[in-house]
């Protein structure tokens, strides 16, 4: 039995791509292939919690602080207290982070970014030994991936990244930060354009990184009589009524980056061509979102459902899969998606998608097949392509059916884990 040691930055009830994607592949390799698995983060829930106390932090008597779905989550308060100059000092005096040879400009934008957990590597560091045959990591570019080279370097242990990496946002191309994943004896890419630009942009080694994607649970969001909750649920029924109106889902972050706020800019457009349209947003709200909803609601009638994560119970939440499963489309025209699990609910459950042609997006997306492209942060561009889809239903059909055989022929859940565990199991040989 392999034991394996995750150092996400965030879990499980923090909801975004890259949580989800270290909770499904704890559960399922587990389950399924016997690992032995320890899950080690920090207790923030947003983004604001990882660098600043007034952010959302998962409380010590929260259900899912110790436990989810049947996996020990070992929680490490945020040291906020400290300052910048103080947790320079503090990292700089590691005899693991000197052997890392990053320069002082990388660790002092890692630190700002935080979540710096000065708790949880002092436990580790206090160990007799560490049985680990591999630390896996996420995500890019906050400092937990630092403490997991320093922890690997510690103990002599090989360390994984999955760095989420947006390369196609600026702020990410900072050259202080990026220096950070050379360090690393593998990454995993969730594109063939993210290992490109890895290799290309970052002079990365080729043969350290592995392209996995990204996944879904297809069963969960399928249409379907036997297993399915569009049959005991409504979303239009319990939110719209009895309403015939199109109904354009979005499922993100809802900022600038993903797209969102473009979308809402995009709809008085959409309205002076169709008057019957229905605006879902499910994802966690920013204040640049408040101000742009606020805007268009009053210049605007138009129909908009917000859900945020304090609305629903999870991933698999009713509200969400019956959205998903009602929708004539969704869209997601971001571009800080390093895959976009959102595309793949979508498609699971047969509908149509949108997102940015820029970034991983154009890879994830076939154009014409099982989705349209449009111009990132046009709102007139994103205007036009929903409204061509909602008038075509032919269209939105087929697109949805090929974008479900796709995703159940290579992006379930189970085929994402076994192509990680064999990565983990030709790491672990190679250097036996």
């Amino acid at each position: 039995m392999n034991k394996i040691l995750y150092l996400p930055t965030r879990y499980f009830p923090s909801i975004s791509g890259a949580e989800f994607y270290f909770q499904s592949m704890a559960e399922i390799l587990t389950k399924s292939y016997g690992y032995n698995i320890d899950i080690f983060c920090s207790n923030a829930i947003d983004f604001k919690a990882l660098r600043d106390s007034n952010g959302k932090t998962v409380k010590n008597n929260d259900k899912y602080f110790n436990a989810v779905n049947k996996l020990k989550i070992n929680r490490f308060p945020i040291d906020y207290k400290l300052s910048l100059e103080g947790k320079l000092k503090k990292v700089k005096e590691i005899d693991a982070y000197k052997s890392l040879n990053l320069t002082d400009d990388c660790l002092k934008e890692i630190l700002i970014n935080g979540p710096y957990l000065g708790d949880l590597f002092n436990y580790f560091i206090e160990q007799e030994e560490l049985d680990y045959d591999l630390i896996h990591t996420t995500f890019f570019p906050y400092f937990n991936i630092i403490m997991a080279l320093m922890i690997g370097d510690f103990y002599s242990i090989p360390v994984i990244i999955t760095p989420f990496y947006h390369f196609s946002n600026p702020r990410y191309k900072n050259t202080y930060t990026t220096e950070v994943l050379t360090k690393f004896n593998l990454i995993i890419a969730c594109t063939n354009l993210e290992r490109k630009f890895l290799i290309n942009y970052l002079n990365i080694p080729e043969e350290i990184i592995k392209v996995i994607s990204m996944g879904v649970d297809y069963e969960k969001f399928i249409i379907n009589r036997k297993r399915n909750h569009k049959f005991n649920y409504s979303f239009k029924k319990n939110f719209i009524g009895e309403d015939k109106n199109k109904l354009i889902l979005n499922c993100a972050y809802k900022n600038y980056e993903k797209g969102t706020i473009s979308i809402l800019k995009a709809i008085p457009y959409i309205l002076e061509k169709m008057k019957n349209v229905t605006f879902v947003f499910i994802g966690p709200s920013t204040m640049a979102y408040n101000r742009e909803l606020s805007r268009i609601q009053k210049i605007t009638s138009a129909k908009i459902i917000n859900l945020t994560p304090d609305n629903l119970t999870g991933y698999y939440d009713k509200k969400k899969i019956s959205a998903f499963q009602e929708a004539d489309l969704f869209i997601m025209p971001s571009r800080s998606d390093a895959f976009g699990i959102a595309y793949l609910e979508a498609w699971a459950a047969g509908k149509p998608v949108i997102g940015a042609n820029i970034g991983a997006t154009p890879e994830v997306i076939r154009e014409n097949i099982d989705g349209l492209l449009v111009e990132f942060d046009n709102p007139k561009d994103i205007a036009d392509k929903v409204i061509m889809l909602l008038k075509k239903k032919r269209l939105r059909k087929k697109f949805g059916l090929a974008g479900q055989q796709k995703v159940q022929k290579y992006y379930t859940w189970e085929i994402i884990a076994n192509s990680t565990h064999k990565i983990y199991q030709n790491l672990i040989n190679e250097l036996e």
